[in-house]
């Protein structure tokens, strides 16, 4: 078998599996906006990260290993970075469609990509960058995004970019016992929203059995998907393979909302997509401790 057939078959399961994981988040994500209705964009963050948590907690165990203050103080910090992105997200989609939505939430890992980076050419990517956000945000009189869901879609944005910086010290940790911690810390955050947006709604049989749903496809399964992926694919690949999330979201949210967008839209997401495989696939490398705990959109 010749060299390139060999890597072409070691590539598949990686990307097959990075694939699956975003079509599993986005999917969730979609799913997550039929339930809002029922308890709103809070109650229905707080069902996400809750079960999250239970399953890391059972799948971990972190208890097993003790933690020095410090490590716990950036385990908490990371984790209070994930509830409060997951609140500001879910309560963007309340508000805006899917694909966009995403879109401008990753304004925040790209421009943390951005500020690492000082080579002339990067000015392409981050002119790309501003140009689709540009298209997205609500300038353009009656046909753009609700204002307050673009806010808290860039908010959340923020967000993911201060779980990343705090996830590259809390990563320091082994790396199973700071995600379920941090996933705890989340849920401190998540559920307390949600229970004063939803009350006892939150406990419907039906309610939980569906947010478990989601946790499982938004968290549980795409973070398993993604370490298949992380060990087999080098950090550049995976980076622009990620790029794709904002489209997968629209296509996604087409699929279970029927959620539309014009062609405005979707060369905003283009160029969004371009200018964050753009920058990853440029970038000079970093140490391997510099790595977020994972890549995923939290």
């Amino acid at each position: 078998m010749s060299t390139p057939v060999r890597l072409a078959g070691g590539l598949l399961l990686p990307v097959a599996a990075l694939v699956t994981g975003m079509v599993s988040i986005q999917g969730g994500a979609a799913f997550a906006k039929t339930l809002f209705p029922s308890v709103g964009s809070g109650g229905t963050s707080a069902l996400r990260v809750g079960f999250a948590a239970l399953l890391l907690l059972g799948v971990w165990r972190p208890w097993r290993r003790p933690l020095t203050a410090r490590d716990a103080g950036w385990i908490a910090l990371y984790g209070g970075a994930l509830g409060v992105m997951n609140v500001l997200f879910y309560a963007a989609l309340a508000r805006l469609p899917l694909g966009p939505a995403v879109a401008l939430e990753f304004s925040g890992p790209l421009a943390l990509a951005i500020a690492g980076s000082r080579r002339r050419s990067d000015f392409a990517w981050i002119a790309l960058a501003i140009l689709g956000l540009g298209l997205l945000l609500p300038l353009r009189g009656t046909g753009g995004l609700d204002p307050l869901g673009s806010a808290l879609a860039l908010a959340a944005g923020v967000a993911w970019a201060l779980y990343i910086l705090f996830g590259q010290r809390a990563g320091r940790v082994d790396g199973g016992q700071a995600v379920a911690l941090g996933m705890v810390a989340a849920a401190l955050v998540a559920v307390p929203v949600g229970l004063a947006e939803a009350g006892t709604a939150l406990f419907s049989p039906g309610i939980l059995a569906s947010g478990l749903a989601i946790a499982i496809l938004s968290s549980a399964l795409p973070y398993s998907l993604e370490m298949v992926a992380l060990r087999r694919l080098d950090r550049t690949t995976f980076g622009v393979l990620m790029s794709l999330e904002p489209a997968l979201g629209a296509l996604l949210a087409f699929a279970v909302l029927g959620e539309t967008l014009s062609l405005v839209q979707w060369l905003a997401i283009a160029l969004v997509i371009v200018a964050s495989a753009g920058i990853t696939a440029t970038r000079r490398p970093r140490p391997a401790t510099d790595a977020p705990l994972t890549a995923v959109q939290p």
